[in-house]
């Protein structure tokens, strides 16, 4: 089942390269890459944080195995989308980036979700599961934050062209998934999950 989840997550990826060998990328296939990078991370972020809800409804904990992998499929197209715009829009001038950052908050809530979720890529391992300990837990709760400020990109950039909609939505999903990790509606979920085994 991994494989299959693993291949589910190149697909995105797989789709971005056939349509630039086929030239369907449109008329500004910068603008469309960096479109769909984007949102495949945030659908990608929605997916992971969406196994504990999971995990909690159904009692099964087959849920927390593909955890691991969508969290770091999150992080490669946010890497993705951050590199096109440090490669494309910003010429890895490292200099001008921070200006950008400073600058223009949508741009500030882009760079610190990524900030953030390279710490957690990176111990996303057992051994550094194993070092850190009950650590490991605290910092991967960060993931609550990346949800917050992922969401403010999407919503800021979306609000400057009136055009709130689709992120409206986003925001509905993960505003309902992070609920679920309140003591209260995890309970519910638990009592929900017992009744369907009695």
């Amino acid at each position: 089942m991994k494989v299959i989840v693993f291949l589910f997550g190149l697909l995105p990826l797989d789709r971005l390269i056939w349509l630039g060998l086929t030239d369907g990328l449109g008329a500004n296939p910068i603008e469309f890459i960096t479109r769909s990078t984007g949102t495949w991370a945030l659908v990608f972020l929605c997916l992971t944080l969406a196994m504990t809800p999971l995990r909690l409804l159904t009692g099964a904990v087959v849920w927390i195995r593909y955890r691991r992998m969508l969290g770091l499929f999150t992080f490669f197209y946010a890497s993705m989308h951050f590199g096109i715009w440090l490669w494309l829009d910003q010429n890895i001038d490292v200099v001008a980036m921070l200006k950008d950052v400073a600058k223009r908050p949508f741009i500030t809530m882009g760079f610190a979700s990524l900030v953030l979720l390279t710490p957690l890529a990176l111990t996303s391992n057992h051994w550094a599961q194993k070092r850190l300990g009950r650590r490991w837990a605290v910092l991967h709760r960060l993931i609550y934050i990346v949800a917050c400020t992922a969401i403010l990109h999407y919503w800021w950039h979306k609000a400057a062209k009136n055009d709130v909609g689709t992120v409206s939505i986003y925001a509905a999903v993960l505003a309902t998934l992070l609920c679920c990790r309140l003591s209260y509606v995890r309970n519910i979920l638990q009592h929900l999950s017992h009744q369907k085994k009695t």
